[in-house]
């Protein structure tokens, strides 16, 4: 497929003030030429004759030498995807960065560890090349994405098994700085790292099917279909497109049984909201999906992709979508919630009685203390005038 060129993408000019803004908030870490990363060849290779030809590093100079305060305009949609083919170099640029050492080290063992520092610099970094329309969330959110691919691809082609801990951690990426690759080893070996890895190969295991969108997201396949159809694009025709190969078979059996369930299911309940008078395409997709394919999971909707969550997506009703230990938890919290309130109430309650105790204590102590002032200014006075007026001793 053809690289795509900087002349078919949408560029705006920013105002100088926030030129200079960002300018001020980058270090010069990669910010002013290509960043110079561990290049791997995760991008897909091919097979030409005995040869294996890769794919090359992503460069893309022509997004680095656009003139000071040009952007590439990256828009959106609803749920605050990014969309559109600004979006699917924004992701390369995302994806470079995030294989960036200097700005992300993987010798951190988790995103969530990683400093706001680093991550606001890298968002500022990526804020160079483009004007988003997305949030700062979700670039942070497809960096972590993007940092852990990275980790993981390192971890497959140079952690080998077979070796020793101390060949382990000679055996460095290239490019990549030895203490964040020996730190990244340490804990790799550790009961921790094995223990994260074997959940992780636990989990793998339970997908029997995979999408066929490569790189692009589901967002930008929704944008493009519905931009081709003129009409929105459900998550059953989305599921379908996205498990279909091009020769129009599903990508597994298993995805096949699946949208032979849906189109079935979506036929029955179809049928039933119209008899109701009640049809909502929406809401028919998400009852086929929870019916075919289950409760969604927390922190993602099935044929929405990343950065899209039950809260955002169903609102209110999420809860109908969500497992039912989902469900008896939320209604625990909920309790807790409630007694959390009361306890609060009756702690209130409590300090306020307090309080106005101690007030009336004050009041009945300066009371006190301005009756004793009053008898001992009496007092006081008494003395003056017995020593003013003496008594008389009587005639003998």
């Amino acid at each position: 497929m053809p690289r795509r060129k900087l002349s078919d993408l949408r560029i705006v000019q920013v105002p100088r003030e926030e030129e200079v803004l960002n300018n001020e908030g980058v270090s010069g870490v990669g910010s002013s030429e290509v960043p110079k990363t561990v290049e791997e060849t995760q991008e897909t290779q091919v097979e030409v004759g005995q040869r294996r030809k890769s794919r090359g590093r992503t460069m893309l100079t022509g997004l680095y030498n656009l003139p000071p305060g040009e952007r590439v305009q990256v828009s959106r949609n609803d749920a605050g995807q990014p969309i559109g083919a600004e979006a699917g170099v924004q992701a390369n640029v995302i994806g470079m960065t995030a294989r960036n050492g200097s700005l992300l080290p993987i010798s951190y063992e988790s995103w969530r560890e990683m400093p706001n520092g680093n991550k606001n610099q890298a968002v500022d970094h990526i804020k160079e090349r483009f004007s988003l329309e997305v949030s700062d969330d979700y670039v942070k959110h497809a960096l972590g994405k993007k940092w852990r691919d990275h980790k993981s691809f390192l971890k497959k082609k140079y952690f080998k098994n077979s070796l020793s801990l101390q060949e382990k951690m000679q055996n460095v990426p290239p490019g990549l700085l030895r203490y964040q690759w020996e730190d990244a080893v340490r804990f790799w070996s550790s009961t921790k790292g094995e223990e994260r890895e074997r959940v992780g190969i636990a989990s793998r295991q339970k997908q029997k099917y995979t999408h066929t969108t490569g790189s692009k997201s589901f967002a930008r396949i929704a944008n493009e279909e519905e931009l081709k159809s003129g009409s929105s694009v459900g998550r059953v025709q989305l599921f379908d497109i996205t498990h279909t190969k091009k020769d129009g078979s599903a990508i597994t059996p298993e995805a096949a049984e699946i949208m032979a369930k849906m189109k079935d299911k979506k036929i029955e309940f179809e049928a039933t909201a119209s008899t109701n008078g009640s049809a909502n395409l929406d809401d028919i997709d998400n009852q086929v999906i929870a019916d075919v394919l289950g409760p969604e999971r927390y922190g993602r909707v099935r044929c929405q992709g990343s950065f899209v969550t039950p809260t955002k997506y169903f609102g209110a009703q999420s809860s109908q979508y969500m497992p039912s230990q989902s469900r008896s938890s939320q209604a625990e919290v909920n309790r807790l919630q409630q007694q959390l309130t009361q306890f609060k109430a009756e702690v209130e309650a409590r300090e306020a009685e307090r309080a106005a105790m101690e007030a009336e204590r004050a009041t009945r102590e300066a009371e006190r203390e301005a009756s004793y002032k009053n008898l001992e200014n009496k007092f006081q006075e008494l003395m003056t005038m017995f020593k003013q007026n003496p008594p008389q001793n009587p005639p003998s």
